[in-house]
């Protein structure tokens, strides 16, 4: 419809200028002595558009001649910006799709542009580290140190890439590097956690998992168990002193020292210590919260304090728990050892004969029947106790 109307201005212009042309009886007198030029008006219009129009056309050469090598330098610098931006695009795809050796080429022909230089140094990195080539990703990395603007994007990948070939103190350098610049986000945060686990800095990693653990950044699973290891490393480099011992447990918050596994190691390294009231008092506590055959274990250990007072007190509580739990072979070969320790003979050898007759694991027989031998050779009946020790080693061999 358009084009139709604008025929018809067309033509009803040419019309016009036909019929205007056709009734103008005006003429145009060009004197120059000793010459005269006489034109009718229609036909020096006619010269006029026509000188105005080849003018314009030879002015609008020229300058297109002049702009002919800034469009041709515009033209191959967008040809450049397409493909750079094409390769860019390609080395994320061949990334993301595993196909490192051909990301790492895009991203090379990517680099030639100063605008992707950084993002493809980095995806280069990146795909020349899980090539296991890691000379040409340091390179990749030292090429856009430079560039402050990417310098956290550069830290951030290093230190994962680090932490991945398990290098934790170069790992450790670049989140130094990146706490120096005021970086600590999350991710920075979990990279250096587990740069940290990788070193074996305990008290590093225990301060992460705390700091984690406000921003819900770990889940509580692996939390628990990162604090579990590092109390373990706590406890176990000041287990040969008997003050510093107490002050590194105390330090421990009250809710973790009644885990299972943080009281079986505190009150492992207590024994060790000889202190086995602090290791009786530690898993008499836990086993309110958590029953474990772990702590049992350790809470038979812990009877070796000459004190008959809180032998006890340790089978009364031992005898308690067995009201609740009336079938626990641990239990039961527990409050066997302490019956044995106080010299009850009569109770020692049924709770270790019910021990032997529930237990299910090798260790809980092996040690059941090597108790009851000693039993039987402290009442002199040598045939008996003959027979339980063989039947420990038995137990010992399988």
């Amino acid at each position: 419809m358009r084009i139709f109307i604008r025929l018809l201005i067309l033509f009803s212009l040419a019309v016009g200028l036909a019929i205007g042309a056709r009734f103008n009886p005006g003429n145009v007198v060009f004197f120059y002595p000793p010459y005269r030029v006489d034109l009718s008006l229609n036909f020096f219009l006619c010269l006029t558009l026509l000188l105005f129009v080849l003018v314009y056309f030879l002015l609008r050469t020229l300058v297109a001649t002049q702009e002919m090598p800034q469009k041709v330098a515009a033209y191959r610098k967008n040809k450049r910006e397409r493909d750079s931006n094409k390769a860019l695009r390609e080395a994320l795809k061949a990334l993301f799709e595993g196909r490192f050796g051909r990301a790492e080429k895009a991203a090379t022909n990517a680099i030639n542009l100063p605008e992707n230089a950084a993002v493809a140094a980095l995806i280069g990195a990146r795909a020349a580290h899980f090539m296991s080539q890691f000379d040409r990703r340091d390179t990749w990395f030292s090429s856009i140190e430079s560039d402050t603007s990417y310098k956290t994007a550069r830290l951030v990948s290093m230190t994962e890439l680090l932490v991945d070939q398990h290098k934790a103190e170069d790992a450790l350098a670049a989140v130094k590097e990146l706490n120096a610049s005021g970086t600590r986000h999350i991710q920075v945060l979990r990279w250096s956690l587990k740069a940290n686990q990788q070193a074996k800095k305990w008290p590093e990693v225990l301060k992460l998992v705390r700091t984690l653990d406000k921003h819900h950044a770990l889940h509580p699973a692996l939390s628990s168990r990162l604090r579990e290891l590092a109390y373990e490393d706590m406890l176990k480099n000041q287990s040969h002193d008997a003050d510093s011992l107490r002050r590194v447990w105390f330090e421990i918050p009250a809710s973790d020292r009644k885990t299972r596994f943080v009281a079986f190691t505190g009150a492992t390294f207590f024994n060790a210590s000889g202190l086995h009231d602090d290791a009786r008092i530690i898993v008499e506590k836990a086993l309110t919260e958590n029953w474990d055959d772990r702590l049992m274990r350790v809470y038979r250990d812990a009877c070796s304090s000459e004190g008959a007072a809180s032998l006890l007190t340790q089978i009364e509580h031992c005898e308690n728990w067995k009201k609740e739990r009336p079938n626990d072979p641990e239990l039961a070969l527990t409050l066997g050892v302490l019956c044995f320790k106080q010299k009850l003979w009569g109770k020692a050898q049924r709770h270790l004969e019910q021990a032997l007759s529930d237990a299910v694991e090798s260790r809980t027989v092996r040690e059941a029947n090597l108790k009851l031998g000693q039993l039987h050779e402290a009442l002199g009946q040598a045939d008996e106790a003959a027979k339980h020790y063989r039947l420990c080693a038995i137990a010992t061999m399988k």
